[in-house]
């Protein structure tokens, strides 16, 4: 037993509950190593240490209950019983954060209905290049319909990247 440590039989049980064969073993092996004889010493301490503890009573202070008492009482009294409701602190608790939400889906609402309806164009330059914004789609079928023809893929890729061969080479 002088090459395995007991430490991980002090760790694994509750020291009131170790047998007398494992306190015998123990004992053995802690007469030639220092390092075990620590940990049960210190296993020894915090067991008498952890029972005195359970064994003091703890009783309130005097008049305890009086004062108690007397604290709801008065809380019922002015009305107050309504800060101690779950939906009121739970308001306290994330109240800004509510607030905050319904602010900005208002914005939101605003900046979605109310301002893309009031811009109008007037001026006869932003009304012309509007109209003047096409799609390849849109150049590709007009050209075709000219041709009487049915456009080959090669046409739609040769205008498509057309300006590109040029950065490629």
């Amino acid at each position: 037993m002088r090459d395995e440590h007991i430490i991980n039989l002090i760790a694994n049980a509750p020291f009131a509950s170790l047998s007398e064969s494992d306190l015998a073993a123990i004992r053995a092996h802690t007469e030639h190593c220092a390092d075990c004889l620590r940990a049960f010493q210190a296993a020894q301490i915090s067991a008498l240490l952890l029972k005195e503890r359970v064994a003091e009573v703890f009783e309130p202070p005097p008049f305890f209950h009086t004062r108690v008492m007397a604290n709801l009482r008065e809380r019922e009294a002015n009305g107050s019983w309504i800060n101690s409701w779950a939906l009121g602190r739970m308001w306290r608790a994330a109240g800004a954060l509510a607030s905050t939400m319904v602010a900005t889906v208002a914005a939101l609402a605003v900046l979605t209905f109310v301002i893309p309806g009031s811009q109008v164009t007037t001026e006869p330059q932003q009304v012309s290049s509007l109209a003047n914004n096409y799609s390849a789609e849109e150049i590709l079928l007009n050209q075709s319909d000219q041709l009487d023809e049915p456009v080959s893929d090669a046409q739609v890729l040769n205008t498509l990247y057309d300006g590109d061969e040029e950065v490629v080479r």
